[in-house]
């Protein structure tokens, strides 16, 4: 029987705005887009809070790597559009290499090369 998926998986910290500048890489969109992309992305495994999302937003944009603006969604309602600035690209790059480095590190230990066998 194959291993049972975690309904949800929780963020490590830190871990949002990285998601954050992926999705906007994309381009503009407004936070509840954002959220639901991330959670259609990760196949439901990542929910985004409205109580996490909009204060990494707020502090992404208080660090200069996103920047928003007010616009009507595609429902014709008033909201807050979030764009990638460049100095969020290069710390999109930045964030990127810092999780892949991590994550290596973690599978390295999960996954010991001279305790295979033993």
């Amino acid at each position: 029987m194959p291993a049972q998926l975690p309904a949800r998986v929780e963020l490590l910290q830190g871990t949002l705005d990285l998601l954050i500048l992926r999705t906007l890489l994309a381009g503009p969109t407004h936070g509840h887009a954002i959220s639901k992309h991330i959670q259609r992305t990760s196949e439901d495994l990542l929910q985004v809070e409205t109580g996490s999302l909009y204060p990494a937003l707020h502090r992404l944009e208080a660090k200069g790597w996103i920047s928003a603006t007010w616009d009507l969604s595609s429902k014709g309602k008033r909201a807050r559009f979030y764009r990638l600035t460049a100095s969020g690209r290069k710390q999109l790059v930045a964030e990127r290499s810092k999780w892949e480095a991590l994550s290596r590190a973690v599978t390295l230990i999960l996954n010991p090369v001279d305790q295979e066998g033993k």
